[in-house]
This record gives structure tokens, sequence and C-alpha cells, in this order.
């Protein structure tokens, strides 16, 4: 019902699995209470042997639930790939389960569905129990799991499970049971043709001895588990605790409470002669007993008439040297007295009881050639007990009785355990599983394991994938002969699909994901794009979540990117304006830190002086483009102090400067520098830009003598006035 994705966390950062129903049960409202049932009993059981639940939602008419990822692979497929464990391994694989069964049940929790394809075992080696699915809480009797439904898989199945009875913690323990069962001899206790007979044997047969399978089984641990297999709830464990102590037990080589304790030595009467054991009378549904016959010849058993007093009274002791005569006389007077008072006691006994009634024997029928079913039945009308085992056979029909065990024509008691030994035909090979497989593995694996593919029928109405192998016949897992043809339902696709949205993904990846929608004519053109980077998809046509016809083509448009264009020519702007500029075209505009030196002939002073993209370049939006400032060179300023105006203008060209007369500075006669540059500014040795005009004053003669005294006489004058 669903399918399980491996998947990130992003916000813990840890990988995880998503459990995703089917969008055919989606819009089944039985089938999404199920699942989110599933969640809610499963997310509530915390323990290292339980997979556990982090999360359940929905996302339209998605529904999923996030589940721990494990590393690792389930029973079913380590027990086809290597076969049997070794009995202490299975034995600490199924304590881990019980543990993980006791947390479950202590929450009211019924897994109902135990089976080694929801045991785990992770890369460490730890055991997960998984998949609680059809669990069903003590006080939810009105959910879809309540009482009555016969859900699970019928080779695990409890026998009140397949009779559709209540189900409980014991009904666990017996699924463990079977899987225990199945560890330690590579098969499950019972097999059939379907479901159906599989079942009818949970209810009706006793399941063989685990060391009839495999003779490595200890006895200690085949009491285990057939004290799982009892068909009566009452008469198992009666929690998962108790299963795993005794598991426990064991492993530690203690003898577990489920097997029988020996019984003591019997206390040995002088002088009683051993005699041939006489076989007890087979009693009908008589507890099962350990019968010690192993005595010596020096230790016979005690007769049978003895009461535990004289067995008491008479034990022997070795006589002291020299004395054995003198004891001899005493010993058999003993021994007389015993012996008469017995046989008085029997006699009396006889006369008091009433008379023991008489049991009929039945005749074991010939049920050779019989159907299985048939021969269960006659058996079962004679009131005795029936234990089926298979066995191949050249000469008798698959399912027919080959012989049984006693005889046909013996003669037994009512209760008597019948072995019927049914034939599995012709030696054979397991029917491998191809059902979800992709139709060319399929072929493979038929022809590989020595079976003829058969008829392939096609099925448009499954809604799978097309290819994928929906049905098979002879079903896997059963035994056939080499060359048996193999029939295959293929899924042929649906006719008509939800397209999904492959926007933002690689032309790889949306392929891919049309592909599994079971679309195959998928074709690609390419535009530019402004939005959506180059190289991924941009839409389809038709869009996301239109229904197509799968046999039709759909067209993805991948993006090339934005369109490319020549770069402009961004020397001689000023900042402001480049930077308006690369925003226009979509460019990203970088102003380099360091600056270019320019001359103030090239006009570029403060503004943009070089870019590291040639103008004319093809480039796209999003593309990014540094540029460089432009800043004058400086010069040292010269000393023009004595020079002429016409050689201080020729010297300052040479340098870049210009030269400006700003005035006259009066000097003295004996200075020399009458008629030439008697001042400037900038200072000599200043650093100025390039282009910069320097300013200088001519030096003249200060105002002559008499004009200073005519003056001074003016002054005087001025002042004696008054």
């Amino acid at each position: 019902m669903a399918d399980v994705w491996e998947a990130e966390d992003q916000l813990l950062n840890r990988r995880v699995a998503v459990k995703m129903l089917h969008p055919q049960f989606a819009r089944d409202e039985a089938f999404v209470s199920r699942f989110r049932k599933e969640a809610q009993n499963a997310a509530n059981l915390t323990h290292p042997n339980i997979v556990a639940i982090y999360d359940w939602g929905e996302e339209g008419d998605t529904y999923f639930m996030v589940m721990e990822l494990i590393d690792g692979r389930t029973l079913r497929d380590v027990l086809r790939s290597e076969g049997a464990f070794l009995a202490r391994r299975a034995v600490e694989i199924a304590a881990e389960s019980a543990a993980a069964l006791t947390v479950a049940h202590e929450a009211g929790v019924f897994h109902r569905d135990v089976k080694s394809g929801n045991i785990l075992l992770t890369s460490d080696g730890s055991v997960k129990v998984t998949d609680f699915g059809i669990a069903r809480a003590l006080d939810d009797s009105e959910e879809l799991t309540k009482t009555g439904a016969v859900i699970g898989t019928a080779t695990y199945f409890s026998p009140e499970q397949a009779q559709g009875l209540p189900a409980d913690g014991r009904s666990d323990i017996y699924s463990l049971g079977v899987v225990l069962f199945e560890l330690v001899t590579g098969q499950p206790p019972f097999s059939g043709e379907s479901p159906v007979a599989v079942a009818y044997q949970h209810v009706s047969e006793l399941a063989p001895p685990a060391s009839s399978i495999n003779p490595d089984v200890p006895a200690a641990l085949e009491t285990i588990i057939e004290k799982c297999l009892e068909k009566d709830p009452a008469s198992r464990y009666q929690t998962a605790i108790e299963l795993r102590n005794d598991l426990l037990r064991f492993l530690r080589g203690e003898n577990p409470i489920a097997a029988p304790a020996a019984a003591p030595p019997p206390l040995i009467p002088v002088g009683y002669e051993p005699q041939t054991p006489i076989e007890p009378t087979p009693q009908h549904d008589a507890a099962t007993q350990v019968i010690h016959t192993a005595y010596t010849a020096n230790q016979p058993p005690p007769p049978p008439t003895a009461t535990p007093d004289e067995v008491g009274r008479h034990v022997s002791y070795p006589p002291p040297q020299g004395e054995k005569e003198s004891q001899l006389t005493y010993i058999l007077m003993v021994v007389g007295l015993v012996a008469v008072l017995a046989l008085g006691l029997f006699f009396l006994s006889r006369v008091m009881s009433p008379p023991e009634p008489v049991v009929a024997e039945v005749v074991v029928p010939s049920l050779a050639g019989q159907a299985d079913n048939d021969a269960f039945a006659t058996l079962q009308e004679l009131d005795l007990k029936v234990r089926r085992s298979l066995e191949f056979s050249a000469n008798v029909d698959a399912g027919l009785v080959i012989k049984t065990n006693p005889a046909a024509g013996e003669r037994v008691l009512p209760g008597t355990l019948v072995e019927v030994s049914i034939s599995k035909g012709e030696q054979t090979d397991k029917i491998p599983s191809l059902v979800d497989q992709n139709i060319d593995d399929a072929k493979r694996s038929i022809v590989a394991n020595g079976f003829v593919v058969g008829t392939i029928t096609i099925d448009e109405t499954s809604g799978a994938e097309e290819g994928t192998v929906l049905r098979q016949s002879p079903l896997p897992a059963t035994d056939h002969p080499a060359g048996t043809s193999i029939d295959l339902v293929v899924s042929g696709g649906p006719f008509a699909v939800l397209i999904p949205d492959v926007t933002n993904m690689t032309e790889e990846s949306a392929t891919l994901t049309l592909n599994r929608a079971g679309f195959s004519d998928i074709q690609v053109v390419e535009e530019f794009s402004l939005d959506v980077p180059e190289n991924l998809v941009i839409r389809s046509e038709p869009g996301a979540d239109n229904l197509q016809d799968r046999k039709r083509p759909v067209v993805i448009v991948l993006s090339l990117g934005p369109e490319p264009f020549a770069l402009p020519d961004f020397v001689g702007l000023t900042v402001q304006d480049a930077q308006n500029l690369a925003s226009q075209r979509g460019l990203t505009m970088i102003l380099d830190t360091e600056t270019v030196e320019v001359t103030a002939a090239s006009g570029l002073g403060g503004l943009i002086a070089s870019q590291d993209v040639a103008k004319d370049t093809e480039v796209r939006a999003g593309d990014t483009i540094t540029l460089t400032l432009g800043v004058l060179i400086q010069v040292a300023m010269p000393n023009l102090m004595g020079m002429t105006v016409d050689d201080a203008r020729s010297a300052l060209a040479l340098i870049g400067l210009q030269l400006e007369v700003l005035g006259d500075s009066d000097v003295a006669p004996d200075s020399g520098l009458v008629g030439l540059i008697a001042d400037q500014i900038p200072n000599p040795g200043d650093l100025i830009d390039d282009g910069t005009t320097v300013g200088v004053w001519i030096g003249v003669l200060p105002p002559t003598t008499t004009t200073s005294t005519t003056t001074t006489t003016t002054s005087t004058t001025t002042t004696t006035a008054p």
C-alpha cells in the first residue's frame, strides 16, 4: 500500500525513510485511516529494537510517514541468501524481538503480523521490529483492525487469527515461534499451495519437531519452540517477557522453564532382578512424561507393586565383610513379606475399584493416493492426531498421501499420533518471486533458476509502471520441476496519468521523473530565460498536474540562461552612471579598490578609466564586470625663481603643467630678479596633479626715493597742521 524512499531530514541533518501511500489508496478513506493508525501506534513505542516513527503528515493528496532509516536486511532476505541460522544466533534474534513485543504489549498494542519480513538485522547485528501497520490498541475495538478481520500473513498466522477469533499478545508469541522455527530450520513449519491451505494447517495440524528438519537443534530450544506453537493460547507463554526470559536462560546454558524437569532417580529394592520393560498403555490426551528406562544390571527398576514406603524400607546397602551369609535369610524373609503384602493390596484394590473402561482400538486406514485434506478428515473422524510431513516422490502426484506411520492396517488407540507423508511430486526447485520486478529482470531470473518463460499478458488497468510484473503463475516459493513454464501478468502502464512538476530540474532528472510517471516519449527544446538558470527546466508542455495520455510526447523546455548581448563601453562614465547602466543590462558591477593613473589630457580623472571585459564582448545578464577609476598623475613642482616667463612656461610644459602670471612683486635693486620670476605658487617640491596651472609673480623695483620723501613731507605736513 506504500512506497518507501530514502530521504534527508534537512532540519536535523539525518537520513530517514519516508513511507508514501500509493495514490490509488490515498483516495480511500479506510486506507488513509489505517495508514494514520500505523503512525500513531508505532510513534508511541520507544525501544532500541523498534523502528522509530518520527513524523506523519500529508501534502495535498500525498500521505507520508517519516521513519528511522535502517541500514540492514530483513530476516527473510538473510534466510533466502544464507539459509538457516545457528541455534544460538537465532535465539539472540528472537530474544531481542520478544523485548520489542514486550514494550508494544505493555502499551496495549498487538503487532498481529510478526514475520521474518518485519524483523530487520542492522549492519551492526542488532534487531529491529517494524511495521505495526495492522496493530490494534486494546481500547480501539471499532478500528479497521477489529476482531473478526483476518489480517496478517498466512505463513505466520496464529490459529485464532486464522479462524477470525480475537487476537492478543499470545498471538504475536505464536508468530514469533514460527519465525524462530524458520530461523533454525530454514523453512516455516507449514506450507501449502494457497494461504487458505496454510491457515488450515495452523488450526488443525501439529508442527513437525524442528530437530526432524535440522538435527542440530538443541532439545531445550525445541521445547521453547513447541510451547510457542501450542494451538491453545492458554498453553503458550502468556507474555513476551516470559518467552524472552526462557530464551535468555537457554543462552546462559540453563534449563528453560518450558522444558520438563528431569525426574529424580528411583530407589532400587534389594534383590529385584531386571525384567523386560512393559510398554505403557497409551492414553488419550495423556500428558507428556519423561520415562526413565536406562538402568544398569546392578540397579534394576523397582517392582510395580512396591509402595514408596516399602521401597524405602528395602533399599540395599552393601553388607559388612563376612556378614553376607547371615543377612541372606533376613533379606529373603523381607522380600517375601513385601511380596505377600503387595499381592494383598493389589487384589484389594481390584475388588474395591470400579472396572476400568475398555478403550476400543481403531485400525489405521489405507490413505495412500488420497488427497491431503481427505486423509486428514478421515483420521480426524477416527479420533486420531495428525502430523503432516512433505517429501518428494516420483510415483505419487503432489498433494496425495504416500504412506502413514503407523502403517495402514495397524491397530492403535484413539488419540495416537499418525504421521502422514504427503508427496511434493518430483524433485523440484522453488519458483522465484518475480512480482514488482521489471519484465527483463524477471525473464533473466526465470532462466537462471532453470525454468521457462511462459505466457506474458499485458494488464492496461493496473496503473503500475510499464513493464512491472503484477502477478505470476505458479506462485513464488512453491516447488516445481525444472523446465516449468512461468506465466506473467505485466503492467502496460496507465493510459492517462498526471504530469509531474519538473521545473528547475536538470534534463536528466526531469526525464527520469517523467519516465517513472509512465511517459516514454520525452522531447527537449531550449529557450533563453532571465529567471531560470542555464540547463534547468523552465516548464513542461503540457504543464504540471495536467492529465496526459502516457503514449503522447511530453516536451520539457530547457533554459539556455539569459540571452547574450554586446557589452557596452563604461570608460569615461561617472561611477553612478556606470552603476545605472550595469543595472539596466542585468550585470553585476564591481568597482576595483585599485585605481589607474591618467593624464589630464585623457579627461578620465575621477571617471571610469578601464573595464576587465572589453566592450562589445558577448555577455549575459547576471555576468559580473569589474571597473577601475582613473586618478590624475602627480608631479613635483619645480623651482621657477629667477627664470624668464618664457623659460618657465617651456619647463612646465615638459611636465604637463601650465603657467599663469599673477602680477608683479617688489624686489630689491640688487636682487637680480627685476623682470624675472620672483615668486610662485605652488611652492617648489610640492606634489600637484598633472595639468595644474602654476601661478608666478614678476619682480619689479619698488617706488623711487623722491616719491618716498614727498610722501613723508606730506605726511609731516599732515601731522603738524593741527
